[in-house]
């Protein structure tokens, strides 16, 4: 591929794609990816991931338009399904009509999750109060449809744990792109929820991520892109796609103690338990 690099933040960002990593031997699923906003096609990205053993992945709306997009793609892939939502920094747009619209997308076969919700205290682009109204709206769509709600949380875990219980959570929760420390792994534990490990988990000073997925059960635990941000180390700020998957699986597993292949054996079990066969 071509050699790509732009200015950013008065330097300079290379986004030259990563190489393919070594492919695993056992399966598993991107629980969490963004295909359309990747810089090459739809199947371009699918098949990269296939050749390296990630045969699954899950493409995630933000708001109305993406989310209609990703559950297109996913009726158009074998290997693709959906997540629908308005994103928390989109909160302002969750009018009753896009509401409306986010639950007859989510009652569609392809879709298996609502999402990604939640509560964003990081950036102010919507209010607090538009971000919990939204939250809460899609939390009872979550459950009218029984399917799993999937959390986005910057810097807002009492709340989100807060708006959850007083909600009452859908039977399966995930945190995309879990942020907490060892503590609140516990909590969400302790609550039957699912975290989500993103390349994050590789990052030099992520050691509290590498505390909570040390102490979180197999089966309580997904990978992720969050494509194409988040690349994993030691690509770190170079784009991400699907395809990368095995390098964060890796990292995983040496946290965790154990052989690669019963990482990506218990991800796939809980990625099935979370949304389905495929």
């Amino acid at each position: 591929m071509t050699e790509k690099r732009v200015r950013y933040d008065g330097g300079s960002r290379d986004l030259t794609p990563p190489p393919h990593p070594e492919p695993l031997r056992v399966p598993v699923v991107d629980s969490h990816c963004h295909l359309d906003l990747m810089d090459v096609p739809v199947a371009e990205s699918v098949a990269a991931a296939v050749s390296v053993g990630v045969t699954r992945m899950l493409t995630i709306g933000v708001d109305v338009a993406t989310s209609q997009l990703s559950a297109d793609t996913a009726a158009a892939y074998d290997e693709v399904f959906a997540g629908v939502a308005i994103h928390p920094n989109e909160a302002f747009a969750a009018t009753a009509e896009a509401l409306s619209e986010i639950a007859r997308l989510a009652a569609l076969p392809q879709v298996r999750a609502v999402g990604e919700t939640g509560l964003d205290w990081y950036r102010d682009t919507a209010t607090r109060e538009q971000q919990e109204a939204s939250f809460r709206a899609h939390i009872d769509i979550a459950k009218s449809v029984g399917k799993p709600v999937v959390i986005h949380d910057r810097d807002a875990h009492a709340d989100i744990l807060r708006v959850l219980e007083s909600q009452g959570a859908p039977e399966t929760v995930v945190f995309h792109c879990f942020s907490g420390d060892a503590d609140f792994a516990r909590e969400c534990i302790d609550r039957g929820y699912v975290l989500s490990f993103a390349g994050t988990v590789t990052f030099r000073n992520a050691r509290q991520l590498r505390e909570a997925l040390a102490i979180t059960p197999l089966d309580q635990v997904l990978v992720e892109t969050d494509a194409p941000f988040l690349t994993p180390t030691p690509f770190r700020g170079r784009p991400n796609g699907p395809y990368m998957i095995p390098v964060t699986v890796r990292a995983m597993a040496e946290v965790k103690g154990i052989g690669e292949d019963e990482m990506a054996a218990a991800i796939a079990a809980t990625a099935e338990r979370c949304f389905g066969p495929w």
